[in-house]
């Protein structure tokens, strides 16, 4: 796809980070935006900081972990702007520990959003884009942590792996259509993902507090604000978007990491065969 102007564009997790500089650069290409978020007044602020800046924009509220409430801002998003061409199922949380001490409502809450998310914005918006038949892009945001395990990340890493899994199908299953697929793969951005928890559901917090140490809470809340700029992210995945990448890598670093990992997966292969 290369060519976005007059084009629609349905953006999750858009009220900030990744989801919100992706909503304005494709506005900047003259495509319309819609952004769904869970947050109501980040959203409507998100939405004023864009009017004027290219194509129309319009935002609605979506729990992306609620199969019927993506389904109806699909067809929101549908009536609002006509046919859709781009799906960016952005939305994402972050929940971990130790794997024997994340409770089950951690499991259910980080699964629901960041897994079944997506697989509902594929759900509610494929069959459309397959009908119209006019060229299409999706766009699945999981992390580096979707290729390389970190500790104490298992709940976020069980879902970003699952996302690259279900991307890497979806690009093989539409080799000979129109519509393109890609998996967004960063690493450290400036976002908001260190304060997800914001957003959990009540009925999802469970009896027991995350234990979490304050020493390493603000480490990973510095790390987070030296990251990679969200909008210099939107442009790699645009740059992505119109190469028909599958893999949309923002951090160069992380190449040598992935090489250990890959390499010690052959290695393992040469033990059985030699």
């Amino acid at each position: 796809m290369q060519d976005f102007q007059d084009r629609t564009a349905f953006v999750t997790g858009a009220a900030s980070g990744i989801g919100l500089s992706l909503a304005r650069a494709f506005l900047a290409e003259g495509a319309n935006v819609m952004l769904a978020d869970i947050e109501t007044e980040a959203l409507e602020r998100a939405v004023a900081g864009l009017e004027g800046t290219g194509g129309q924009v319009d935002n609605l509220i979506c729990d992306v972990a609620d199969a019927d409430a993506v389904q109806d801002a699909a067809q929101r998003t549908i009536a609002r702007f006509g046919n859709v061409h781009v799906l960016c199922n952005n939305a994402g949380v972050g929940a971990g520990g130790p794997i024997e001490e994340v409770t089950a409502e951690s499991w259910q809450w980080i699964i629901g959003v960041n897994l079944m998310g997506v697989v509902h914005g594929l759900q509610a918006f494929m069959p459309h884009m397959k009908a119209h038949g006019e060229a299409a892009h999706i766009v699945n945001t999981a992390s580096i942590a979707g290729m390389l395990c970190l500790p104490n990340m298992g709940p976020y890493c069980a879902t970003k792996f699952a996302v690259v899994a279900m991307t890497e199908t979806l690009a093989a299953e539409l080799a000979e259509s129109n519509i393109g697929a890609s998996v967004l793969c960063p690493m450290w951005v400036r976002t908001r993902i260190h304060e997800s928890d914001r957003n959990r559901p009540a009925a999802l917090r469970g009896t027991q507090a995350m234990k979490v140490d304050p020493a390493r809470r603000s480490e990973i809340a510095q790390i987070i604000a030296a990251g990679l700029d969200p909008d210099a992210v939107a442009a790699t995945v645009l740059s992505g978007v119109r190469a028909n990448r599958l893999h949309i890598f923002t951090h160069p670093e992380n190449e040598a990491m992935l090489s250990e990992r890959f390499n010690g997966i052959l290695a393992a292969f040469t033990s059985v065969t030699s």
